[in-house]
Protein backbone atom coordinates (compact mmCIF):
# COMPACT_ATOMS: atom_id res chain seq x y z
CA UNK A 1 0.00 0.00 0.00
CA UNK A 2 1.16 3.92 -0.93
CA UNK A 3 0.19 6.48 1.21
CA UNK A 4 -1.37 10.02 -1.07
CA UNK A 5 2.25 11.61 -0.60
CA UNK A 6 3.87 7.96 -2.10
CA UNK A 7 1.63 7.68 -4.97
CA UNK A 8 2.12 11.98 -6.01
CA UNK A 9 5.84 11.58 -5.70
CA UNK A 10 5.61 8.00 -8.14
CA UNK A 11 3.10 9.59 -10.60
CA UNK A 12 3.65 13.12 -10.44
CA UNK A 13 0.31 14.08 -9.37
CA UNK A 14 -0.46 16.54 -7.39
CA UNK A 15 -1.36 15.54 -3.74
CA UNK A 16 -4.53 18.10 -4.26
CA UNK A 17 -5.13 16.59 -7.61
CA UNK A 18 -5.76 13.37 -5.63
CA UNK A 19 -7.81 14.52 -3.13
CA UNK A 20 -9.87 15.90 -5.41
CA UNK A 21 -10.32 12.67 -7.57
CA UNK A 22 -11.25 10.96 -3.74
CA UNK A 23 -13.94 13.82 -3.24
CA UNK A 24 -15.59 13.44 -6.54
CA UNK A 25 -15.78 9.25 -6.86
CA UNK A 26 -12.87 8.92 -9.79
CA UNK A 27 -10.38 7.56 -7.46
CA UNK A 28 -11.01 5.94 -4.24
CA UNK A 29 -8.14 4.75 -2.04
CA UNK A 30 -8.28 1.14 -1.32
CA UNK A 31 -8.28 2.54 2.81
CA UNK A 32 -8.46 5.19 5.09
CA UNK A 33 -6.55 4.47 8.39
CA UNK A 34 -7.94 5.84 10.99
CA UNK A 35 -5.21 8.49 11.32
CA UNK A 36 -6.71 9.33 7.98
CA UNK A 37 -4.39 8.67 6.32
CA UNK A 38 -5.29 7.46 2.33
CA UNK A 39 -3.54 4.11 1.18
CA UNK A 40 -3.71 3.23 -2.49
CA UNK A 41 -3.18 -0.29 -3.97
CA UNK A 42 -1.95 -1.71 -7.42
CA UNK A 43 -5.82 -1.68 -8.58
CA UNK A 44 -6.17 1.66 -7.56
CA UNK A 45 -2.77 2.66 -9.28
CA UNK A 46 -3.80 1.01 -12.43
CA UNK A 47 -7.14 3.05 -12.37
CA UNK A 48 -4.97 6.34 -12.20
CA UNK A 49 -2.80 5.36 -15.02
CA UNK A 50 -6.44 5.10 -16.94
CA UNK A 51 -7.02 8.35 -15.36
CA UNK A 52 -3.49 10.27 -16.37
CA UNK A 53 -4.20 8.58 -20.45
CA UNK A 54 -7.43 9.92 -20.66
CA UNK A 55 -6.36 13.37 -19.15
CA UNK A 56 -3.53 13.30 -21.66
CA UNK A 57 -6.02 13.25 -24.33
CA UNK A 58 -8.20 16.20 -22.78
CA UNK A 59 -11.00 14.11 -21.64
CA UNK A 60 -12.70 16.06 -19.12
CA UNK A 61 -12.96 14.09 -15.49
CA UNK A 62 -16.89 13.62 -15.34
CA UNK A 63 -16.39 11.75 -18.69
CA UNK A 64 -13.12 9.73 -17.36
CA UNK A 65 -15.20 8.80 -14.90
CA UNK A 66 -18.57 7.65 -16.80
CA UNK A 67 -15.92 5.40 -18.69
CA UNK A 68 -13.93 3.45 -16.03
CA UNK A 69 -17.34 2.91 -13.99
CA UNK A 70 -19.13 1.72 -17.03
CA UNK A 71 -20.37 -1.91 -16.81
CA UNK A 72 -18.62 -3.00 -20.49
CA UNK A 73 -15.34 -1.26 -19.68
CA UNK A 74 -12.36 -3.82 -21.07
CA UNK A 75 -8.91 -2.79 -20.35
CA UNK A 76 -7.51 -3.33 -23.32
CA UNK A 77 -9.81 -2.33 -25.30
CA UNK A 78 -9.72 1.00 -23.31
CA UNK A 79 -5.54 1.13 -23.76
CA UNK A 80 -5.77 -0.07 -27.43
CA UNK A 81 -7.81 3.08 -28.10
CA UNK A 82 -5.91 5.32 -26.02
CA UNK A 83 -2.81 4.37 -28.22
CA UNK A 84 -4.72 5.11 -31.27
CA UNK A 85 -5.77 8.51 -29.99
CA UNK A 86 -2.08 9.23 -28.75
CA UNK A 87 -1.01 7.97 -32.49
CA UNK A 88 -3.57 10.71 -34.21
CA UNK A 89 -2.11 13.14 -31.44
CA UNK A 90 1.01 13.04 -32.61
CA UNK A 91 0.44 12.79 -36.20
CA UNK A 92 -1.36 16.22 -35.63
CA UNK A 93 1.54 17.25 -33.65
CA UNK A 94 3.88 16.45 -36.46
CA UNK A 95 1.73 18.16 -39.12
CA UNK A 96 1.73 20.90 -36.75
CA UNK A 97 5.76 21.07 -36.68
CA UNK A 98 5.70 20.50 -40.91
CA UNK A 99 4.06 23.64 -41.09
CA UNK A 100 5.92 25.82 -39.04
CA UNK A 101 9.44 24.65 -39.79
CA UNK A 102 8.09 25.49 -43.80
CA UNK A 103 7.31 28.99 -42.47
CA UNK A 104 10.82 29.33 -40.93
CA UNK A 105 12.45 27.89 -44.29
CA UNK A 106 10.10 29.90 -46.55
CA UNK A 107 8.05 32.22 -45.07
CA UNK A 108 4.41 33.34 -44.76
CA UNK A 109 4.09 34.20 -48.35
CA UNK A 110 5.08 30.86 -49.33
CA UNK A 111 1.78 29.59 -47.61
CA UNK A 112 -0.85 27.52 -49.67
CA UNK A 113 -4.48 27.20 -48.89
CA UNK A 114 -3.78 23.11 -48.32
CA UNK A 115 -1.04 23.79 -45.99
CA UNK A 116 -3.57 24.80 -42.99
CA UNK A 117 -4.93 21.41 -42.84
CA UNK A 118 -2.44 20.64 -40.34
CA UNK A 119 -5.26 22.36 -38.34
CA UNK A 120 -8.00 20.20 -38.73
CA UNK A 121 -8.43 17.94 -35.99
CA UNK A 122 -12.07 16.85 -37.07
CA UNK A 123 -10.27 12.83 -37.12
CA UNK A 124 -8.94 13.43 -33.52
CA UNK A 125 -12.32 15.02 -31.99
CA UNK A 126 -14.44 12.17 -34.43
CA UNK A 127 -12.55 9.56 -32.76
CA UNK A 128 -11.98 10.46 -28.94
CA UNK A 129 -16.00 10.63 -29.80
CA UNK A 130 -16.51 7.11 -30.68
CA UNK A 131 -14.66 6.08 -27.78
CA UNK A 132 -16.78 8.15 -25.57
CA UNK A 133 -20.08 7.11 -27.25
CA UNK A 134 -18.17 2.79 -26.76
CA UNK A 135 -18.35 3.10 -22.76
CA UNK A 136 -21.85 4.80 -22.73
CA UNK A 137 -21.54 8.05 -21.57
CA UNK A 138 -25.44 8.40 -22.54
CA UNK A 139 -28.56 8.64 -20.57
CA UNK A 140 -28.99 5.21 -20.57
CA UNK A 141 -25.63 4.90 -18.98
CA UNK A 142 -27.27 7.26 -16.17
CA UNK A 143 -30.37 5.05 -15.68
CA UNK A 144 -28.17 2.22 -14.98
CA UNK A 145 -26.17 3.89 -12.27
CA UNK A 146 -29.77 4.97 -10.43
CA UNK A 147 -30.73 2.28 -10.99
CA UNK A 148 -27.28 0.29 -9.17
CA UNK A 149 -27.40 3.07 -6.43
CA UNK A 150 -29.03 0.87 -3.77
CA UNK A 151 -27.32 -2.45 -4.35
CA UNK A 152 -25.04 -4.51 -2.83
CA UNK A 153 -22.51 -6.24 -4.89
CA UNK A 154 -24.07 -9.22 -4.50
CA UNK A 155 -27.34 -7.92 -6.16
CA UNK A 156 -25.49 -7.11 -8.81
CA UNK A 157 -23.39 -10.29 -9.18
CA UNK A 158 -27.25 -12.23 -9.22
CA UNK A 159 -28.48 -10.37 -11.90
CA UNK A 160 -25.48 -10.57 -14.33
CA UNK A 161 -26.19 -14.07 -13.41
CA UNK A 162 -29.85 -13.68 -14.34
CA UNK A 163 -29.31 -12.21 -17.47
CA UNK A 164 -26.80 -15.15 -18.23
CA UNK A 165 -29.60 -17.30 -17.79
CA UNK A 166 -31.52 -15.47 -20.42
CA UNK A 167 -28.76 -16.06 -23.22
CA UNK A 168 -28.87 -19.95 -21.74
CA UNK A 169 -32.59 -20.13 -22.63
CA UNK A 170 -32.19 -18.33 -26.29
CA UNK A 171 -29.15 -21.04 -26.92
CA UNK A 172 -31.47 -24.04 -26.28
CA UNK A 173 -33.09 -22.92 -29.63
CA UNK A 174 -29.96 -22.07 -31.56
CA UNK A 175 -31.52 -25.02 -34.25
CA UNK A 176 -33.99 -22.57 -35.35
CA UNK A 177 -33.81 -19.74 -37.64
CA UNK A 178 -33.81 -16.18 -36.12
CA UNK A 179 -36.58 -15.39 -37.17
CA UNK A 180 -38.72 -17.99 -34.94
CA UNK A 181 -41.64 -16.35 -33.15
CA UNK A 182 -40.03 -18.86 -30.03
CA UNK A 183 -36.78 -17.09 -31.01
CA UNK A 184 -38.18 -13.70 -31.46
CA UNK A 185 -39.60 -14.22 -27.59
CA UNK A 186 -36.79 -14.93 -26.13
CA UNK A 187 -35.58 -12.08 -27.18
CA UNK A 188 -38.45 -9.58 -26.62
CA UNK A 189 -37.52 -11.07 -22.88
CA UNK A 190 -33.84 -10.09 -22.65
CA UNK A 191 -34.52 -6.47 -23.85
CA UNK A 192 -36.97 -6.47 -20.77
CA UNK A 193 -35.01 -7.95 -18.85
CA UNK A 194 -32.76 -4.78 -19.52
CA UNK A 195 -35.15 -2.46 -19.00
CA UNK A 196 -36.47 -3.58 -15.83
CA UNK A 197 -33.51 -3.93 -13.94
CA UNK A 198 -30.30 -1.58 -15.86
CA UNK A 199 -31.90 1.00 -18.45
CA UNK A 200 -34.47 2.04 -20.94
CA UNK A 201 -33.50 -0.80 -24.00
CA UNK A 202 -34.79 0.99 -26.46
CA UNK A 203 -34.50 -1.56 -30.27
CA UNK A 204 -31.79 0.68 -30.85
CA UNK A 205 -29.96 0.22 -27.91
CA UNK A 206 -30.18 -3.23 -28.12
CA UNK A 207 -29.43 -3.58 -31.70
CA UNK A 208 -26.27 -1.72 -30.30
CA UNK A 209 -25.44 -4.66 -27.87
CA UNK A 210 -26.62 -7.39 -30.42
CA UNK A 211 -22.89 -5.63 -32.15
CA UNK A 212 -21.14 -5.51 -28.90
CA UNK A 213 -21.60 -8.88 -27.94
CA UNK A 214 -19.87 -10.44 -30.99
CA UNK A 215 -16.84 -7.55 -30.80
CA UNK A 216 -16.22 -7.72 -27.04
CA UNK A 217 -14.28 -10.78 -26.07
CA UNK A 218 -15.17 -11.06 -22.49
CA UNK A 219 -18.95 -11.12 -23.27
CA UNK A 220 -18.94 -13.70 -26.15
CA UNK A 221 -16.87 -15.61 -23.69
CA UNK A 222 -19.79 -15.60 -20.78
CA UNK A 223 -22.20 -16.21 -23.01
CA UNK A 224 -20.80 -18.94 -25.15
CA UNK A 225 -20.31 -20.46 -21.82
CA UNK A 226 -23.69 -19.76 -21.05
CA UNK A 227 -25.46 -20.99 -23.77
CA UNK A 228 -23.27 -23.22 -25.62
CA UNK A 229 -20.36 -22.12 -28.41
CA UNK A 230 -22.42 -20.01 -31.04
CA UNK A 231 -24.69 -18.28 -28.66
CA UNK A 232 -23.45 -15.07 -29.08
CA UNK A 233 -23.55 -15.32 -32.95
CA UNK A 234 -27.05 -16.56 -32.71
CA UNK A 235 -28.10 -13.97 -30.53
CA UNK A 236 -26.70 -11.19 -32.12
CA UNK A 237 -29.10 -12.30 -35.41
CA UNK A 238 -32.10 -12.70 -34.00
CA UNK A 239 -31.51 -9.28 -32.53
CA UNK A 240 -30.47 -7.95 -35.47
CA UNK A 241 -33.94 -9.49 -37.28
CA UNK A 242 -36.00 -8.27 -34.01
CA UNK A 243 -35.20 -4.79 -34.27
CA UNK A 244 -35.52 -3.88 -37.88
CA UNK A 245 -39.29 -5.83 -37.58
CA UNK A 246 -40.17 -3.82 -34.77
Amino acid sequence: MMTVNEVSKRTGVSVRSLHHYDAIGLLKPAKVTLAGYRLYGDEELARLQNIMLFRELQFPLKQIKEILDSPGFDQKEALAQQIQLLELQLKHTQELISFARNIQEKGVESMKETDFKAFDKSELVQYAKEVSERWGTTAAYAEYQQKAKGRTDKEQEDLGSQLLMQFAELGKLKAYAPEEPAVQERIAAIQQFITDHYFQCTNEILSGLGQMYTEDARMQSNIDKAGGEGTVTFASRAIEVYCKKA
